[in-house]
């Protein structure tokens, strides 16, 4: 039998959220167990004017390897769902899909900034730490929220039975 992996995964959307976020979360139950998921919280287009955001976080277990799972499931569910890569990448999306931590590993310093990613997640882990500071996740996301503005949007993805 196959190694599980614990992967925490942030998903964003600023086209028609309400419906990609539901059939992300829909795709990726076929390809592994979502074990938890955010509330979805939305926030103001970042970088670039476009509409609000709605991000969320999930639960993922996958037998896949980081790599795997990025390239044989999270990039083939953002191109189904109409993801158009192009030079700017701040522009609006259908999707996009993150692998935020793996193996509780995080995989990028750049998501410690962002209260779009780390305010969900801390939802779904409060105990993890914040590698870059020591401080809890949820003292990061308490912070990072004093900087912009977000609000919670409950009931999105009540019928996945989120947290």
């Amino acid at each position: 039998m196959n190694e599980l992996h614990l992967a925490y995964l942030s998903l964003g959307s600023n086209i028609q959220p309400e419906d990609n976020l539901v059939k992300a979360v829909h795709l990726l139950q076929n390809q592994g167990k979502i074990e938890k998921i955010s509330s979805a919280w939305e926030s103001k287009s970042f970088g670039a004017v476009g509409p609000n955001y709605l991000n969320v976080c999930v639960l993922l277990i996958t037998p896949l390897i980081q790599r795997g799972l990025k390239e044989q499931i999270l990039l083939p569910i953002e191109i189904k769902l109409g993801r158009r890569r192009t030079d700017n990448r701040f522009a609006p999306r259908t999707i996009d899909i993150d692998i935020v931590l793996f193996d509780d590993k995080s995989c990028d310093d750049k998501y410690w900034e962002q209260a779009f990613v780390i305010t969900p997640l801390a939802e779904i882990y409060p105990e993890y730490e914040n590698p870059l500071t020591h401080e809890s996740i949820t003292k990061t996301a308490t912070r990072l929220r004093e900087q912009i503005w977000m609000e919670a949007r409950l009931g999105i993805l009540i019928q996945f039975g989120g947290n």
